[in-house]
């Protein structure tokens, strides 16, 4: 997806704790959570722009995250089965030499058709749930479930490539910014 910008990237691990108040809304922790990555990366390189990422789902006030192992998976997608919920990427785009940081997030909705237990059981133990938020994939297999998608299919895969855009954009325009002064 990094690909789409016409950049050349280096992808890094992050070692950062994916834990998260779950009393804070889903967007507030996807940026949260994204900054951390982005932060612990920056913290390595010490050089160049580092893009930070996280995408969660939602329900209501419920945020659903990856799932721990596939019985918790078979609990997210019956949850999910038949439903509209939120899918939220957070952001973050960090100047790793400077410090700067920029942090948003994405929303868009998915609405999954109603899955039989029989569906659910075949799609988890295939694997594809596995360390997905929500428990699926929709760039993979997980798109058979999904009747309805409302706003950035790029979200949904999990990196809202035009809100990288915008923030590399405004990352690059604040850092020639203070170089000019």
């Amino acid at each position: 997806m990094l690909g789409k910008l016409g950049r050349s990237f280096s992808v890094v691990v992050p070692d950062a704790d994916e834990s998260f108040d779950p009393n804070i809304s889903a967007a507030k922790a996807a940026e949260m959570l994204a900054e951390r990555k982005a932060r612990a990366v920056a913290a390595r390189v010490r050089d160049g722009i580092v893009i930070g990422a996280d995408t969660l789902v939602a329900t209501g006030t419920k945020i659903i995250g990856k799932p721990r192992d596939r019985a918790e998976a078979v609990e997210i997608l019956t949850r999910l089965s038949g439903i509209r919920q939120a899918v939220i990427t957070g952001v973050c785009v960090i100047d790793a030499a400077t410090g700067r940081t920029l942090t948003a997030s994405e929303t868009t909705w998915v609405t999954m058709r109603n899955m039989t237990r029989e569906e659910i059981q075949a799609y988890v133990d295939s694997g594809e749930a596995d360390g997905k938020a929500g428990a699926y994939a929709i760039q993979e297999t997980g798109d058979r479930y999904v009747e309805k998608i409302e706003g950035d299919l790029d979200n949904v895969v999990g990196l809202p490539v035009e809100l990288v855009k915008r923030l590399l954009a405004e990352i690059e325009s604040l850092v020639m910014g203070s170089e000019l002064q």
